[in-house]
């Protein structure tokens, strides 16, 4: 039982981590301390080397989510709003969602494997020792760039599904693509493109912060390093759906927006 609590302890630990990391990044963002270099160097990462599965996955999961709503939409005679019900559910939750968790699994997991081997290496001492502080170098580039990139990413997978489900709305269901984009025009409002951005700044921060804190109490050896690399991916999907429900709850049940 001895292990299981030490386990314990290391998550809450990390998790407490998690959030004094957030907090210091937030003071050097307003301190102006910032590598532009490396800022661009992960949003390449995060962005154009990640895009290829992040719109093949909301391509098919926009034609899914088309075949499972349109069947019955059409069965009651209500194929104008074919488009608008798959917007909704794809611009409020489903691209978001989607976009996160490949992000998480392979932005998210690179970060914590790779400050985890500098951590294990001893590389962030030497950081201290050429007067850099490892925030400013290691973490705050890859929180801006995810930040940055998020949004965009989760824009790009919205527009692949739309044109996945309007693709399977005209095969299969016979709706005109003029009819599914007039009822997307229709139902989808401002204030959900409002939110898409907040979901993707927030869960850009969520993935960075968890991953580079998972990669700096990282102790041991390259064993150590793939056991934090797998748990820091587990541990942002869940904060993930987490924070979506937060978000859900507070801006759909009482809109702020």
């Amino acid at each position: 039982m001895q292990p299981k609590r030490k386990l314990d302890n290391s998550w809450i630990g990390r998790c407490f981590l998690s959030i004094f990391l957030l907090g210091q990044v937030l003071v050097h963002i307003v301190q102006g301390k910032t590598y532009y270099r490396e800022i661009f160097r992960h949003m390449e990462t995060a962005g154009p080397n990640s895009i290829s599965p992040v719109l093949l996955v909301n391509l098919f999961a926009g034609m899914i989510f088309t075949i499972q709503t349109a069947r019955e939409l059409v069965k009651f005679g209500a194929v104008n709003t074919v488009g608008g019900a798959f917007a909704l559910a794809f611009c409020r939750e489903l691209a978001p969602i989607l976009t996160a968790s490949i992000i998480a699994g392979q932005v998210g997991s690179a970060f914590t494997a790779e400050i985890g081997a500098m951590r294990v290496t001893e590389q962030i001492d030497a950081l201290y020792m050429l007067k850099t502080d490892p925030v400013d170098y290691l973490i705050l580039p890859r929180v801006i760039a995810c930040c940055v990139m998020m949004p965009i990413m989760i824009i790009f997978a919205l527009t692949t599904g739309i044109i996945g489900g309007l693709f399977v709305a005209f095969q299969l269901y016979h709706v005109e693509p003029e009819v599914f984009l007039d009822s997307v025009r229709d139902f989808l409002a401002p204030s959900d493109l409002y939110i898409l951005v907040l979901k993707g700044i927030i869960f850009g921060a969520i993935i960075s912060i968890n991953g580079c804190s998972w990669g700096l109490t990282t102790k041991g050896g390259a064993k150590e390093v793939g056991e934090s690399t797998k748990t820091a991916v587990v541990t942002t999907w869940v904060a993930i759906f987490i924070m979506d429900f937060i978000l859900a709850l507070s801006l759909f049940e009482n809109p702020i927006l």
